[in-house]
C-alpha cells in the first residue's frame, strides 16, 4: 500500500501534482513575459526608423477578430513571429523609405502647395534666387540671330529698360538656348558674344538639336525655377509675337491657383508612319494607330505655375521624353491635380485675326501662323504684326499685375 502523508494523498499524486505545477508555470511564464519583450524590441526598433522623420501609422481598415477561448500558445506565438518579421522587413527597406519621403516632401511642399493633404511649409526661396512674377524663356538656336534681333526691336524690351521691367514689375526674358556638341568652338563664342553685347541670354548645360526640343524643355524650367523665384514660367519661340500687357494681367488673374498649366490646349493625332513631321516612335503607348494626344498645351506658347515648374525642377530625372517636347509637357502632368486653363488669346493668327482682336478692345497675347507653327519668315514679318497687333510701348507699364 503506497505511503500516505497526513490528509490522505499518496507521495506519488504529489509527485504528479509538482510537475504539472511546474509545467503549468512554465507556459504561464511564456505567456506572460514573452509578449513584453518582443513588445519592447518592436518599439525599439520603431523608435530608430522613425527618427528624423515625422509619420503617421495608419491602421488596417479592417480589424481581425480572433476567438478568444481557441487561441492558444501556438496562435499567440504566431503573430509575435510575424510582428517580429514585419518589423526586420521594415528596416531592412529603411534606406529606400528614405529616399520616397524626401521625394514625396518635395513635390508637397512646393508643387502641391495649397492641396489640403499637405502639411509641409513652403521652405522658400533657393539660395541665389531672385525675386519675379514671371520668367519668359524664348526659345532660340544658333542659326537665328535674326530672330533673336527682330523680337529686340519689337515686343521685347532693352537695356536699362529691360533691368526697370524686371525690377518694376517682376517680368523677365530671356532668349534661351544650350551649347554647341563642340564646347568651346565657334557657335558658342558667337553667343557669348551677343550675350555680352545685350545680357539678354539664358545658357543652358544642354547640347543643342532639334530632336532634344523635350530635353531642353525640362533644362529651361528646371534652371530658371533655380535663379528666379516667380509666380510664373513661360516658354515661347523665337518666331512668336507676344504682348508682354496682355500676358502678364492673364496670368494675374491665376496668381491665387496653386497648380495652373496655361496654354492654347489641344489633342492632336499620334503620328505613327516614320519619315513624317512629329512622327512619334512610342506610339504603341497611346493605343491603337488612330488615337490622338491627350490634352496639352501647343508648343508655340505655355506657362507653368511655380508649383508645376518646381515638380519638374524636383524630378528632372524620373520625367520621360517623348519625340515632341509640347507632347512630353502634357505626360508630365498626367495624373497630378493640374488645373489646364485653354487660353484661345495665346494663339491668334497673324493680321487680320489678331488685328480685328486688338480693335475690339481684347488684343492677342501671342500671334503666330498655324501653318508654319509661327511666323512664317518672322525675321521679316514680325514687324508687320507688331504693327498691326502690337499694344503699344507704354501698355506694359500701365499692367496692373
Amino acid at each position: 500500500m503506497p505511503a500516505k502523508v497526513s490528509g490522505g494523498l499518496s507521495f506519488k499524486w504529489i509527485a504528479v501534482l509538482c510537475i504539472a505545477s511546474f509545467f503549468v508555470g512554465m507556459v504561464f511564464t511564456n505567456r506572460m513575459w514573452v509578449l513584453p519583450e518582443t513588445r519592447d524590441f518592436i518599439l525599439a526598433n520603431q523608435e530608430k526608423r522613425m527618427r528624423g522623420q515625422k509619420l503617421q501609422i495608419i491602421s488596417e481598415p479592417c480589424e481581425m477578430k480572433y476567438n478568444s477561448k481557441n487561441m492558444g500558445e501556438k496562435d499567440t506565438l504566431m503573430k509575435i513571429s510575424t510582428t517580429h518579421q514585419t518589423t526586420r522587413t521594415l528596416d531592412s527597406t529603411l534606406p529606400l523609405s528614405n529616399m520616397g519621403i524626401e521625394a514625396v516632401q518635395g513635390v508637397q511642399a512646393v508643387a502641391f502647395n495649397g492641396s489640403p493633404d499637405s502639411d509641409i511649409p513652403i521652405s522658400g526661396s533657393l539660395e541665389g534666387q531672385q525675386k519675379a512674377f514671371v520668367v519668359i524663356g524664348i526659345n532660340t538656336a544658333f542659326s537665328s540671330r535674326k530672330r533673336r534681333d527682330s523680337i529686340r526691336q519689337t515686343w521685347m524690351l532693352q537695356g536699362e529698360k529691360q533691368k526697370q521691367l524686371e525690377q518694376e514689375k517682376g517680368i523677365v526674358v530671356r532668349f534661351v538656348i544650350g551649347h554647341s556638341a563642340t564646347p568651346g568652338g565657334i557657335l558658342d563664342r558667337t553667343i557669348e558674344a551677343e550675350n555680352s553685347q545685350h545680357h539678354d541670354i539664358l545658357r543652358l548645360e544642354h547640347v543643342e538639336g532639334y530632336h532634344e526640343l523635350s530635353a531642353k524643355t525640362k533644362i529651361y524650367f528646371a534652371t530658371a525655377v533655380s535663379m528666379w523665384d516667380a509666380d510664373f514660367y513661360v516658354k515661347v519661340d523665337d518666331d512668336v509675337h507676344v504682348n508682354l500687357a496682355a500676358l502678364a494681367m492673364a496670368l494675374s488673374r491665376h496668381r491665387s491657383k496653386p497648380r495652373v498649366y496655361i496654354g492654347c490646349m489641344k489633342s492632336g493625332p499620334v503620328l505613327a508612319q516614320k519619315g513624317v513631321r512629329y512622327h512619334e516612335p512610342e506610339h504603341w503607348k497611346f493605343g491603337e494607330r488612330g488615337n490622338k494626344y491627350f490634352r496639352h498645351a501647343t508648343g508655340q506658347l505655355y506657362v507653368l505655375s511655380k508649383g508645376l515648374a518646381t515638380y519638374i525642377f524636383k524630378n528632372q530625372g524620373l520625367l520621360h521624353k517623348y519625340a515632341n517636347e509640347d507632347v512630353s509637357l502634357g505626360a508630365w502632368f498626367i495624373g497630378l491635380d493640374v488645373e489646364h486653363i485653354d487660353d484661345r488669346r495665346m494663339c491668334c493668327g497673324t493680321p487680320p485675326d489678331c488685328e480685328w482682336k486688338a480693335q475690339a478692345g481684347n488684343p492677342c497675347i501671342a500671334s503666330f501662323d498655324w501653318a508654319c507653327s509661327g511666323i512664317c519668315k518672322s525675321a521679316e514679318r514680325i514687324w508687320y504684326v507688331h504693327e498691326r497687333c502690337g499694344e503699344g510701348k507704354g501698355a506694359v507699364w500701365n499692367a496692373t499685375l
